[in-house]
């Protein structure tokens, strides 16, 4: 991909994706950057790397929970921890994929929506019948969405990805690509921001 190219792999799991999807679209409007979101499996990708959520390590977690406060307030974005995480994010990251490859035009609506029902208004994403709720106040038909979540080219395309993800290093989220420079962490976007600007 060209280097003005911003790749974003995520997982709707993950609240430092959550505030790097705040943050990264403008940074891509300021710099002349493309973004290309990724939607990716997490759990895939810490089996086949052996990696944890810092959730899992004490006493990071709770140090973690603080720190992404911390950020949101720099952002001026809200954020709230979600009580039920973790949560399975496979049906959620299997309907991103389906909109991208089949409804583009409403991925975004899509991503705003979960990552608002995860992060800001904690809702038990794990619960099918809140997930269908929050899609159905988005304006989704979420028998629609959830339908396009289990057809087998979707399911095939979530493995292929998150398969790429590990391959080219990934070992968390959000990790960005900037040509063949990574970037983990919500932490690091001055980092995305200053390797767009020198590739141009």
């Amino acid at each position: 991909m060209p280097a003005t190219t911003v790749e974003f792999f995520f997982d709707f799991g993950s609240p430092a994706a959550y505030l790097a999807w705040t943050q990264l679209p403008h940074i891509c409007a300021d710099t002349g950057a493309t973004l290309v979101p990724r939607p990716m499996l997490l759990g895939g990708v810490f089996q086949a790397t052996g990696n944890h959520s810092p959730a899992e390590i004490k006493p990071k977690g709770p140090y973690m929970t603080v720190d992404l406060q911390r950020f949101a307030q720099r952002y001026g974005v809200p954020f709230t921890h979600n009580p039920h995480f973790p949560i399975n994010t496979l049906l959620l990251m299997r309907g991103a994929t389906g909109l991208q490859m089949h409804e583009p035009a409403r991925f975004e609506a899509y991503c705003r929506a979960v990552f608002q029902a995860m992060w800001v208004d904690a809702q038990n994403m794990n619960d099918p019948a809140v997930v269908q709720a929050v899609l159905q106040a988005a304006g989704f038909d979420a028998a629609s969405v959830l339908a396009l979540a289990g057809q087998p080219d979707v399911k095939e395309r979530l493995k292929a990805v998150t398969g790429e993800a590990v391959a080219r290093g990934v070992f968390g989220a959000p990790t960005m690509f900037v040509g063949d420079q990574m970037f983990w962490g919500q932490d690091r976007l001055d980092f995305v921001r200053e390797a767009v600007l020198a590739a141009r």
